[in-house]
């Protein structure tokens, strides 16, 4: 039986051993790692791209949205303020002084001997400036107040008594005015006729006579 020698045993039992050598197969499964991780980071890098992109663009929506939001509120504003005005303004034409009223009330509320010589009428508007809503030493807010305008009317009869005994008429005359139904309703419980001034009895005219004036102060009204 012939006899067979490797020459080359030595060298592939060499050549295996390096093949099984642990160092390098850790090397290769850390290169393996090292492409796992990268891969891993570059997939978490997309996504976080991708979610960069997302959040501008509702970053983007919001805005828009909460531009809309605060037109709307303008414009809410806006229409409630001009609602004010033209209810104010609708007030203040409904409950104006008519002078065609005023004179039929006075034409019905004559005296004998009592003749009316001027009429006169004052109307003062006082502007009330808006109070701001604040902070009190008590941290509480306390409500401000819109701007109004507070409506002051005055009427002044100017007129002459020639009664026999001048005088003795002013009296019926300011009860005829303060029990007119018009006088009633627009100078209310609190505000009545007054007597403003009487002057000394004069003969002018040849018969005495003397001149009076009575006052009526409407309520003050704030719109």
């Amino acid at each position: 039986m012939p006899i067979r020698l490797n020459l080359l045993a030595e060298a592939q039992a060499l050549e295996e051993l390096r093949r099984r050598d642990p160092v390098k197969r850790t090397l290769w499964a850390g290169v393996v790692l090292v492409f796992l991780l990268l891969a891993w980071s570059s997939s978490l890098q997309l996504k976080a791209m991708i979610s960069r992109g997302e959040v501008s663009r509702l970053e983007a929506q919001l805005q828009s949205q909460t531009n809309s939001y605060q037109q709307v509120q303008d414009a809410q504003k806006k229409l409630a303020d001009a609602q004010n005005r033209l209810a104010a303004l609708q007030q203040l034409t409904t409950n104006r002084l008519l002078y065609g009223t005023l004179l039929n009330a006075l034409q019905q509320s004559t005296v004998d001997a009592v003749q009316l010589v001027r009429l006169k009428t004052e109307q003062v508007y006082v502007l009330n400036e808006e109070v701001k809503a604040k902070t009190n030493a008590n941290n509480r807010l306390v409500p401000g107040k819109p701007a109004s305008v507070t409506e002051r009317i005055v009427v002044t009869l100017d007129a002459k008594d020639t009664a026999v005994s001048p005088g003795d008429q002013i009296p019926p005359f300011k009860r005829a005015i303060g029990d007119n139904p018009y006088f009633l309703t627009a100078l209310g419980k609190t505000n009545e006729v007054r007597l403003t001034s009487l002057s000394p009895p004069s003969s002018k005219e040849g018969r005495p006579s003397v001149l009076f004036s009575l006052e009526c102060r409407f309520p003050e009204v704030t719109r």
